[in-house]
């Protein structure tokens, strides 16, 4: 039959079969180099069965650097314009002076602030009536009613002291200023993101150093890092830290005008981390 076609027959037929040996050669390469490639990715991503785990622990000294408190000013007037213009004058007079003793306007804010009617149940007087046989009896009795008296304003602050040391001028100072419920002193570390940093940085050396002796002990090699945690941050007070919030809310406004002594102490901030490393 091939023989019987023409010569331009057999060219086309020529050019036709070789086409589809081109494109057949092409497909099945690509599918080669497909397989080839499905094949180097396997075993990624899985999880090296040659581990080592070490934990390692930061410690951190440092000193508190910044003390808070808080008190309120409670006032009462006939309205609410003189409840507020009592309490904002002994408020403003508190504030001049902290500013006075170095606390910054934005180390002093407002918490919350109140104002409502107080009132005072009021009983009603039963009359009395004599019946006939000369006995009192009583008539019949209103009820009572609450009677308003006045109004009540409060207003509650919070104090940053920068300076530790200042802590115990700056709570008699308001103490003697007629403030009421000074309370929740306490000591931090202003700047704490610092200090974390530098217990983490010391918590990895440490397992660091412990991979290398135990990797020694084990006769293995390191080989990359592949799984880290962090436990996260305590602090732990020494003596001093805290010293004075109980003691000033039970107190009250008689704090004495000899300023306490307030040592802030020290905290102990400490890291925990843990490495797996793959090994060989």
């Amino acid at each position: 039959m091939y023989q019987s076609l023409t010569e331009s027959q057999k060219r086309r037929l020529f050019n036709s079969v070789l086409a589809v040996t081109i494109l057949l050669a092409i497909f099945l390469g690509v599918k080669s180099l497909n397989a080839l490639k499905e094949n180097s990715k396997i075993g990624q991503g899985i999880y090296p069965s040659n581990i080592i785990s070490v934990t390692g622990k930061g410690e951190v000294m440092a000193i508190p650097d910044t003390g808070s408190f808080s008190f309120s000013i409670t006032e009462e007037g006939k309205t609410v314009n003189l409840a507020q213009e009592k309490a904002s004058k002994k408020t403003n007079t508190i504030i001049d002076a902290l500013k006075a003793l170095g606390i910054d306007e934005k180390d002093i804010k407002t918490t919350s602030y109140n104002s409502y009617p107080k009132y005072q149940y009021s009983s009603s007087v039963c009359p009395m009536y004599e019946p006939a046989g000369g006995v009192s009896m009583p008539r019949y009795c209103p009820p009572g009613k609450d009677v308003l008296t006045g109004y009540e304003v409060s207003q509650t602050i919070s104090v940053k002291v920068r300076k530790t040391a200042d802590a115990g001028a700056v709570l008699t100072k308001v103490g003697d200023l007629g403030a009421a419920n000074i309370s929740g002193l306490s000591f931090v570390i202003d700047d704490m993101e610092k200090v974390q940093d530098e217990a983490r940085d010391k918590a990895i050396e440490d397992a660091k150093e412990k991979a290398k002796i135990l990797a020694k002990s084990l006769g293995v090699k390191l080989k990359k890092i592949v799984s880290f945690s962090e436990n996260g941050y305590y602090p732990m007070p020494y003596a001093g830290y805290g010293m004075g919030g109980m003691e000033l809310q039970a107190k009250d406004a008689t704090v004495s005008s000899a300023p306490p002594q307030l040592p802030p102490g020290e905290n102990e901030v400490v890291s925990n981390v843990t490495i797996t490393y793959e090994i060989e």
